[in-house]
């Protein structure tokens, strides 16, 4: 793997992305990275969305194995009682809390921090393209999540989980319209619940938490 990118690789940071946020189905999984104390153990690293995923696939094993890492999914009940934005971000908490690791600073990719953080953090919008503990995060994070959708769709046949891993894609809406939701669909989201008011399945009200729980996780 050639590459010409060179990204920002500040010591002793935990750098933390997600993957998932818009599909109609699956989880959202956050992972959360740390270099060795040596610095970054791996050239070339960028965000997820411009490689392809035969790079991506190869610098995930190279991240596993260099790097400590923490990997959390935040499932469609969570997503669909919480909503997506803080579904990932109390996916996020519980990464970094996985790592177990005393830290200068968590370094996020967007421009959100989750509120139960211990450690000092900072938002870096389009981080995954300028950080490399983010870029790492972003590519574990992609690659965890396809990985489980290509698993799933052996569960839910017809969906093409495989292919669109979810996403709202024509060949999704196609298989909704003729399958009907499965139970990894978010019923929270606006496709979804109108597939279950064409086949007449009444949506027990969801149930969200309290705002006040929501900051405290």
């Amino acid at each position: 793997m050639k590459s010409t990118v060179s990204l920002e690789a500040p010591v002793g940071v935990i750098g933390v992305d997600e993957a998932g946020r818009g599909p109609l189905a699956g989880p959202i999984v956050v992972a959360a990275v740390i270099f060795p104390e040596s610095g970054c153990p791996i050239a070339g690293l960028n965000d997820s969305k411009q490689l392809k995923a035969q790079a991506r696939e190869e610098f995930a094993d190279q991240i596993r194995a260099t790097c400590t890492y923490a990997i959390e999914y935040s499932w469609p009940e969570e997503i669909d009682r919480l909503n997506v934005f803080w579904a990932t971000m109390a996916a996020m908490e519980r990464a970094v809390a996985a790592l177990q690791i005393p830290t200068s600073k968590v370094l996020i990719d967007g421009n959100q921090i989750p509120r139960g953080l211990r450690s000092r953090a900072e938002a870096v919008v389009k981080g995954d393209g300028k950080i490399a503990q983010i870029a790492a995060a972003s590519i574990l994070a992609k690659t965890e999540r396809d990985a489980y959708m290509v698993r799933i769709a052996e569960k839910f046949p017809g969906y093409g989980f495989e292919s669109h891993f979810g996403y709202p894609t024509p060949p999704h809406f196609a298989a909704l319209e003729a399958l009907g939701p499965c139970e990894i669909h978010r019923r929270s989201y606006a496709p979804v619940a109108a597939a279950y008011e064409r086949m007449g399945i009444p949506l027990a009200p969801i149930e969200s938490a309290p705002l006040g729980q929501l900051e405290l996780f």
